[in-house]
């Protein structure tokens, strides 16, 4: 069955967007082949891509543009072929290929597709989602690449999340750019972590 799967950017201090929206933050510095090709690898994996209705206007006014074929030939390819679902309720249509919305409830929609067959299903941006989804428990993984630059004032993923999920770390990456890509699973709580470690030293 298919995975529910964040991929976001944050900051150090733990915000996805600044306090308008802005990314900027988030474009390389520097040029890093390795990071380059871990993005194109990425854009090439398959999956399914959701998004909100604010994050779904900023991708589609950028990746079907000739702009964006010319300057990122490979990503573009892979967000305009994949298939794609915008959770909007006042969104009326979409001419991005290969895009449906869905208007129902959002985690009733969720349960839905994990149901079913096929390729994982990836959140990208869409700090609602994530945040509602978040809440009752239906991400099976979160993707953050860590920029190290600090904003001050902004907006994190998990506004208004009071459930307290604990997160596992499963795996880091670090890039000649200073990007950290950092890979958690959430476990029931935090008493079952302290169960599995307890586990691993009786074993060790």
């Amino acid at each position: 069955m298919p995975r529910l799967i964040v991929f976001n950017q944050v900051t150090l201090d733990g915000y996805f967007t600044g306090e308008q929206g802005d990314l900027s933050w988030a474009k390389a510095r520097n040029k890093d082949p390795e990071w380059a090709a871990f993005v194109a690898e990425n854009a090439g994996s398959g999956g399914v891509l959701l998004f909100g209705r604010v994050t779904y206007e900023m991708m589609v006014s950028y990746w079907p543009t000739p702009e964006a074929a010319k300057n990122d030939p490979v990503v573009a390819k892979g967000m305009n072929s994949l298939p794609k679902v915008v959770f909007s309720k006042s969104l009326k249509k979409t001419n991005w290929n290969n895009t449906r919305i869905v208007k129902g409830n959002l985690p009733d929609e969720i349960r839905a597709m994990k149901q079913g067959q096929g390729a994982d299903l990836v959140i990208l941006g869409s700090g609602t989602l994530v945040a509602e989804l978040t809440q009752e428990g239906l991400i099976d993984e979160y993707r953050l690449v860590l920029i190290p630059v600090v904003l001050g004032k902004g907006r994190t993923m998990f506004e208004g999340v009071t459930r307290k999920p604990f997160l596992r770390p499963t795996g880091s990456r670090t890039f000649g750019n200073g990007y950290t890509v950092l890979t958690y699973v959430p476990v029931a709580d935090a008493g079952a972590e302290k169960e599995e470690r307890e586990e691993a030293m009786a074993s060790s």
